[in-house]
């Protein structure tokens, strides 16, 4: 037997049975030996070619369950808002990338948070056309469920004081009824619409360009949470011979009937290109005062949020898509969506009876931020999976303190969930958050912000260990896409997706695990990416 022995190395496999190994033989796609160095040499024969790993620290390649590739690529090539402290500094930045384009270009952009500028004021469209008068201008905000607009945008998207509120939507009015230039949820649809059309490029050539930063900070698969576009663009590099990772792609919920006709099922595809489950909103986020809670928010007592996807209808399309072996993925993040998507998926359990072909569907809650208490043992007890990203919590941080203080909620409770025996698979939801996995299990580990803030980390009793943070970006996330047996952990017979370190997670303090970078990665046992 001949192959790649990768040699020399602190190998943390997660794999109970044999959780540290020195050295692991590989074989095309597959690991087939996991051991001493001398066990695979000799279980290799001569010929076998040796990668002196000199003492780098392995890992299970590393899994992004929830990941927004297209806007996330797109979004390196446009205006980005992060970190701007005022609008001022925010119209500067737009108006500098503006000078740069072409007379009949659109502007595009994002990742403004006015909940951090000096004053906290909504911005509007008269702002945006004092830099960008004469092109459209569409900027999703920090947590992608406010949209930004000007003059120019809202007359190409038809969009006056005469257009009626979507279901699902608000366009924000001043005293006269006119557009502000802020469309929340479902009225932002057509601006996002052209946002992921070609008018914001080459998707294909943008996702061959950047997808190298992905394997750069560890990732070897993710779960991508685009739309259909991109999963053609997916297709293509797959084609091509020039997909560098592994995708499981879901479906929108406008492309159900699609997918249906087509015959597609979660599950379908290869081990480089899957089939995932249909993405669902029922709500939006914190910030933008939009998910939907229990309680109104403070100083709104009409506003408890917004029902992207009403009940009634999120019923009828867990119907639809479970009907035809195609799971469910719900965007939920306040207290009271999390409580419908559960209510309805007990439903279905209820009426699937004890069809196998239904019940080996594994729906997920997409985020799960702010449950009940009493629903934490509900997620185990249905085996919903609990997707969800750690560095929405510390970011959310200021967020949270002032807007959820005094409720009875389990915010971010990944241990509680845990504990009750729920699957919680970990990921970025890049490009709202940085796709860096390490700053995820920095997160979980100590729920704290980079600076170190709080002390003791936020409510510390739902702090992970190191070993569970790292099973939620690896064994969970492989359960979530029902490749638990082939990926996730380092073991005989799994696929050869790993990576290398300078040094090890385990050795190093809690605060220093957002400074750790990737060496080396792997995925097919094919160096993919080298530091």
């Amino acid at each position: 037997m001949t192959g790649t022995i990768f040699e020399n190395a602190r190998i943390h496999t997660l794999d109970p049975v044999q959780p540290r190994a020195e050295a692991m033989l590989v074989r095309g796609e597959r690991i087939v030996a996991v051991g001493s160095r001398d066990e695979c040499r000799e279980r290799a024969g001569g010929g076998a070619r040796r990668v002196d790993l000199a003492g780098l620290t392995v890992l299970p390649g590393l899994i992004d369950s929830h990941i927004h590739s297209a806007l996330y690529v797109r979004g390196l090539e446009q205006v980005d808002l992060r970190g701007t402290a005022s609008l001022d500094e925010a119209l500067t930045r737009i108006g500098r990338h503006a000078a740069t384009l072409p007379p009949d270009a659109w502007l595009f952009g994002a990742r403004w948070d006015s909940h951090k500028w000096a004053r906290p004021v909504q911005p509007n469209r008269a702002d945006l056309d004092r830099v960008c008068p004469d092109r459209p201008a569409v900027l999703p905000s920090i947590d992608g469920h406010t949209t930004w607009v000007n003059s120019a945008a809202l007359r190409r998207l038809g969009i006056d004081a005469d257009t009626p509120d979507p279901i699902g939507g608000q366009i924000v009015r001043d005293e006269r009824g006119e557009p502000t230039g802020i469309l929340r949820e479902a009225a932002g649809d057509a601006a996002y619409d052209i946002l992921r059309s070609s008018v914001a490029g080459d998707m294909v050539a943008q996702l061959r360009t950047h997808l190298p930063r992905l394997l750069a900070v560890g990732l070897t698969s993710i779960h991508d949470l685009d739309g259909q576009d991109c999963r053609a663009a997916f297709e293509t590099l797959y084609a091509q011979g020039e997909l560098p990772l592994r995708v499981h792609k879901t479906i929108p919920s406008t492309s159900l009937d699609e997918a249906i006709d087509l015959g597609w099922a979660t599950g379908d595809g290869d081990r480089w290109l899957s089939t995932g489950p249909v993405k669902i909103f029922t709500d939006g986020a914190l910030g933008s005062h939009t998910c939907l809670m229990s309680e109104p928010y403070e100083g709104e007592p009409d506003n408890h949020g917004i029902a992207v996807t009403p009940a009634e209808e999120f019923e009828r399309l867990v119907a639809k898509a479970a009907g035809a072996g195609i799971a469910v993925a719900a965007h939920a993040i306040g207290d009271a969506a999390n409580a419908m998507v559960l209510r309805t998926y007990a439903r279905w359990q209820e009426s699937a009876g004890a069809d196998p072909a239904v019940r080996r569907l594994r729906h997920r809650i997409e985020h799960t931020q702010h449950l009940r208490p009493e629903d934490v043992p509900l997620l185990a007890r249905l085996g919903v999976i609990a997707s969800m990203q750690p560095t929405h919590c510390t970011s959310d941080i200021p967020l949270t303190s002032r807007m959820l203080a005094g409720r009875d909620l389990a915010s971010y409770a990944w241990r509680s969930l845990l504990d009750a025996g729920v699957t919680v698979a970990f990921g970025s939801d890049a490009p709202v958050e940085d796709p860096e996995p390490f700053y995820g299990i920095h997160a979980a580990v100590t729920r704290q912000q980079s600076d170190g803030s709080p002390p003791g980390g936020v409510d510390p009793h739902e702090r992970l260990s190191l070993d569970a943070a790292l099973r939620g970006f690896t064994v969970a996330g492989a359960y979530a896409s029902y490749e638990e047996h082939l990926k996730g952990r380092l073991r005989a017979g799994m696929l050869a997706d790993f990576i290398a370190l300078p040094a090890d997670p385990y050795e190093v303090e809690p605060a220093d695990l957002r400074d750790l970078t990737v060496a080396l990665t792997v995925v097919g046992g094919v160096v993919r990416w080298q530091r």
